[in-house]
C-alpha cells in the first residue's frame, strides 16, 4: 500500500504527517512545510514543539512509551533501502517511530526487509488511528497555546510557545556537543548534547541547532555523500541522548545500517 501523505497537524514551520509508506501505526513524519527554511533557533523550537506534541498524541492513542527518530542528512536511501525508511521527498524529513506493548510488528523488523517486501499497516485501521491522532494533536496544541504565557522558556515543552504564541526564543550560546568516533572504518560517530540531556524533550532549541551544526561538520571523506542517522534516548537520566551517524555512499561495498542495528541501544529502540 502507498498512501498519499496525510497531513495530521501543521505548525508554524513544521508539519506532522503520516508517510506514504507507513511501516507501523506508530510511524509518523515531522517535515518542513517550506523546504527552503533554515534550521535556526526558531525552527528548532517549532520542531521540538511538533516532536513533543506528536509523542503525546501517540501515547494518548496507542499507549506508546518508547520512541526513536530516524533521518537522512545529504543522503537519499537507494534500492532496497535496508535499515532505513524510503525517501519521501527531498524536503527535510524526520521519521518518528513509536513503540508500545500491543504493536503487531516493530520498525526494526520492517526496516530489515527490502522496501518492496515491507508489509504496511491496513489502510482501514490507519483511517481510524489517524482520525484519533489528529484529534489528539489538535487538543494538545490548543492546550499548550492556552498555557503558553506561563510556560515561556520551559525546557519540558521544548520552547513550544515560540511555535504557538509568536514568542521569539532567547538566543543563548550553547556549549559544543560531544562528538565521538565509534568505528572510523565505517564512518560511525555519535553526537551527544553537551548538557547530557537524556531525552529530546529536555533539549533547548539552541542545543538542537548546535547538534545539527556538529552533524553538518562531520567530514565527507572516502567518497561519502551523506549520513544516515538514528536518535536514541537514554534509558535513564544518567544516559545521554545519542545521535548515531553512519557515512553513506552510492558506491558503498556494504550497508552500514546492518551493523548499526546490531548495537544493543539501537536494536532496543527499533527492534
Amino acid at each position: 500500500m502507498v498512501l498519499s501523505r496525510r497531513l495530521l497537524f501543521r505548525s508554524g514551520i513544521w508539519e506532522i504527517a503520516r508517510p506514504r509508506h507507513p511501516l507501523t501505526a506508530g510511524h509518523v513524519l515531522i517535515r518542513l512545510s517550506d523546504p527552503s527554511t533554515e534550521f535556526t533557533e526558531a525552527s528548532a523550537a517549532d520542531w521540538l514543539f511538533c516532536h513533543n506534541l506528536a509523542r503525546a498524541a501517540l501515547d494518548d492513542v496507542l499507549g506508546a512509551k518508547r520512541f526513536a527518530v530516524m533521518f537522512a542528512h545529504r543522503w537519499h536511501p537507494l534500492g532496497s533501502a535496508i535499515g532505513e525508511p524510503v525517501a519521501e521527498s527531498s524536503t527535510p524529513t524526520f521519521h518518528l517511530f513509536a513503540r508500545w506493548e500491543a504493536e503487531s510488528t516493530t520498525p526494526g523488523r520492517q526496516l530489515a526487509l527490502p522496501a518492496h517486501h515491507r508489509v504496511p499497516e491496513p489502510e482501514d485501521s490507519l483511517d481510524i488511528v489517524d482520525a484519533r491522532i489528529r484529534d489528539s494533536l489538535g487538543l494538545g496544541a490548543a492546550s499548550i497555546a492556552k498555557e503558553a504565557p506561563a510556560q515561556v522558556g520551559s525546557a519540558q515543552l521544548g520552547s513550544a510557545p515560540a511555535a504557538t504564541s509568536g514568542v521569539v526564543p532567547v538566543q543563548v550560546p550553547m556549549p559544543t556537543p560531544l562528538v565521538a568516533t565509534v568505528d572510523a572504518a565505517r564512518h560511525h560517530s555519535v553526537i551527544e548534547p553537551a548538557s547530557g540531556a537524556a531525552a529530546i524533550s529536555s533539549l533547548l532549541p539552541g542545543e538542537l541547532v548546535a547538534m545539527g551544526s556538529a552533524l553538518g561538520a562531520l567530514p565527507l571523506s572516502s567518497g561519502l555523500t551523506g549520513f544516515s542517522c538514528v536518535a536514541v534516548e537514554g534509558g535513564n537520566p544518567a544516559s545521554a541522548l545519542r545521535i548515531h551517524t553512519v557515512g553513506r555512499s552510492a558506491a558503498e561495498e556494504s550497508n552500514p545500517m546492518v551493523d548499526l542495528f546490531n548495537l544493543p541501544e539501537v536494536s532496543f529502540a527499533l527492534l
